[in-house]
């Protein structure tokens, strides 16, 4: 693990069962050996086998929360989750423009694990025009690739030119995940301006996958903030995850929680 502790305030929404969104970042900041500050944007009852209902915070208490811990504790990254609105998107891209120097780690959060849509579509629309160009990374999985660029995801090829395509609409790094797709192996793409780069791992046989998109971003935000490169970032990151993942409890009846905490343990 890097030797900077590594701040990361992470504006995403909150799920009751503890597997994804703001408890999962958490979980997976603090096993990294970062810390972990929130702006709380969502309130969601859900469990393994979906979310039943959304309770959106108020966009000037989110905000309120945001300034509070970024004009006292600072923050050395900013992860974004679940947005659920176009308004608290604007919100954020201003927040963001009063702190340019911190990177931006943009998981767009569109569709839960369980099928349960989480953006509306105007949100989508200013997370593409708003949020993407002030990115540091975005690490869309193939569905919100093919949101954001309206190009075909089913390939590594395909994750490739969507990766460009998103770097050439403003972030400075795109990941594009493949776990959505087919396969034994799971391929993600690291696309820069100036080199793209393949992560390859065995796709695991299980049900326990709830979260796996915000622990990855998280991860990887956890190692820009403690001052990783990238790529290596990335790398650490999936390979916490998918050890994560291997050591699922096996709580719930549907997509069950990974264990964030194995690292804790060893």
């Amino acid at each position: 693990m890097a030797d900077q502790l590594g701040r990361v305030l992470i504006i995403a929404g909150s799920d009751s069962g503890g597997g994804a969104g703001i408890q999962a970042d958490i979980k997976t900041v603090t096993a990294l050996g970062g810390y972990a500050a929130t702006a709380v944007t969502a309130i969601t009852v859900q469990n393994t086998q979906g979310v039943t209902s959304v309770h959106a915070v108020p966009v000037d208490m989110v905000m309120a929360q945001a300034r509070a811990v970024l004009d006292d504790i600072g923050a050395d990254a900013i992860k974004t989750g679940m947005l659920g609105s176009a308004d608290l998107v604007d919100a954020i891209a201003g927040l963001l423009a009063d702190y340019p120097g911190i990177p931006l780690i943009l998981d767009p959060v569109m569709v839960a694990t369980s099928g349960d849509v989480l953006v509306a579509d105007d949100a989508v629309e200013a997370i593409r025009m708003k949020l993407l160009p002030r990115a540091s990374l975005v690490t869309p999985n193939a569905p919100e690739a093919e949101k954001l660029t309206g190009l075909s995801v089913a390939n590594t090829d395909a994750q490739a030119r969507a990766g460009r395509a998103l770097v050439d609409a403003g972030a400075e790094a795109a990941l594009v995940k493949g776990g959505h797709l087919a396969g034994g192996i799971i391929t993600d793409v690291l696309v820069t301006a100036k080199a793209t780069t393949v992560f390859e791992s065995p796709r695991i046989d299980t049900r326990n996958t709830h979260g796996t998109g915000c622990t990855l971003a998280s991860g990887i935000a956890t190692g820009v903030a403690q001052g990783m490169d990238l790529a290596a970032a990335v790398e650490r990151a999936g390979a916490y995850l998918a050890e994560a993942i291997r050591r699922a409890p096996g709580f719930g009846s549907g997509h069950g929680p990974v264990d964030h905490a194995w690292v804790v343990r060893d």
